[in-house]
Order: structure tokens, then sequence, then C-alpha cells
């Protein structure tokens, strides 16, 4: 596959899991790929190794972290980002610190790293953000600090979409229900409390994410903005 041959790719939060699957299935398609990381140096460097792409440590949680690794990666066709956070509990015992962190990586940081890439992406350049399931529905207590941060997401799509249509970029958001990542295995506790909610009653591939993502920042995408893709199994069916 030679689909994205030429394209610049950047990929935040792309070390595991979706965002991992992300970067193999553009690097497999002939993109330049470069991906950023926190905490995962060692399977940043292995994946970078294996795939042929660049990874660099930023710190979503660090807005002008996020801003200066967009502008240094010049005109990007593609911004894929990734990175989020999840605290589950009861909101009254909560620590605040952990939730406005929460908000600077899931909410802050995908809204001035499209705003930056858009500075520079060249008409019909494409803006993917992963969401959630859980911006559109809310199950189960517990959420409510990560379901308002990925419904914060569609407004923001929907309103850049808007934004920056004349130049030919789209935005889209992504929104994945239970997918089997180190977040959520196949094995974890959570198979027992969403398998009954679901209409295919499974966990989803990172793989499967990835080709809904390489769709959206495909040609045959270029009518696509401002909408969100749930791909979860009929979980907020």
């Amino acid at each position: 596959m030679a689909g994205f041959q030429g394209k610049s790719i950047l990929v935040l939060g792309g070390s595991r899991g979706i965002g991992a699957a992300i970067v193999r299935r553009f690097a497999a398609e002939g993109a330049g790929v470069t991906f950023t990381y926190a905490g995962s140096e060692e399977a940043a460097e292995r994946l970078a190794a294996e795939t042929e792409t660049r990874a660099v440590r930023t710190d979503s949680a660090d807005r002008d972290a996020v801003i200066a690794r967009v502008r240094d990666s010049g005109a990007l066709n593609v911004l894929v980002v990734n990175a989020g956070v999840a605290i589950f509990g009861d909101p009254l015992e909560q620590d605040p610190n952990a939730v406005d962190r929460l908000i600077r990586i899931n909410v802050h940081a995908p809204y001035h790293a499209s705003v930056e890439a858009a500075r520079r992406m060249p008409e019909g350049g494409r803006i993917i953000v992963i969401g959630s399931v859980n911006g559109d529905c809310v199950p189960f207590p517990g959420l409510s600090a990560y379901s308002m941060s990925k419904s914060a997401l569609q407004g923001m799509a929907r309103g850049l979409a808007r934004d920056f249509a004349p130049r030919g970029i789209t935005v889209n958001v992504v929104q994945p229900g239970p997918i089997d990542t180190d977040m959520n295995p196949v094995d974890g506790p959570l198979k027992d409390i969403v398998y009954p909610h679901m209409a295919i009653q499974r966990h989803g591939r990172a793989e499967d994410v990835a080709g809904m993502v390489a769709w959206l920042a495909g040609p045959e995408a270029s009518f696509v903005t401002g909408a969100m893709h749930t791909i979860d199994g009929g979980f907020g069916a």
C-alpha cells in the first residue's frame, strides 16, 4: 500500500494501543510519520524502529509543548490527536488536579494542536481527533469528567470544520467503544460490564480504528467534515 506516499503526518500519542496502530497503518501506506509519546519511551523506540518513523517525547498536558511540536512539524497533511487519559470514579471524591490534567490533555491539547496545524496545513489537509463513544452516552456512574472531555471534542470539531472549510481542511472525530488495548484489555474487568450493552459482544481491534482514521485522511473522505464517527460494536446504539 502506498496511499499516503509523500504525505507528512503527525500522531499525538502514538506509542501504544490505538495510536500505535495508526502509526503502523500510515507508515505501511508510505507516509512520513512522526509520533509523540509521554512516558512509554521503550515502546516508542521499538515502534519507531519497526515502522521507520520518528518518535519524539511531548507532554500533551503542556500546552506550549504541544503547540511547539505541531509548529516544528511544518506543513502537515494529516494531524491525528490520539493522546488522552481517563479517570473514573465518584466526582465528589476525585482529585481536582487530576480532573484539570485530564481536561488539559483531552480538550486543550486537541484544540491548540488543531489550530496550530491549520496555520501551515496545505489545501485538503485532514485533522482527526480520537474521542470516545462516551461523548455520546454515559451508561454507568463514574464517567462524568471523562465523558465531559469527549463531548467537548464534538463541539470543537463542528466549529473548526466551518472555520477551516474554505481551505478544504476537514475536521472529524473518531469515537471508539471497547477496544482491546492496555487500558481496556479483552481479558480485563470491564468485559462483563460492557458486553451486555453491545450489539457485537466483543472488543474491537486497534487496527479497526486505524482503518477508519486512514479512510478519513484519504481522498474518499474529502466531503466528510464536522462529524462524529462511532466504532463501538453497537455499544451506544
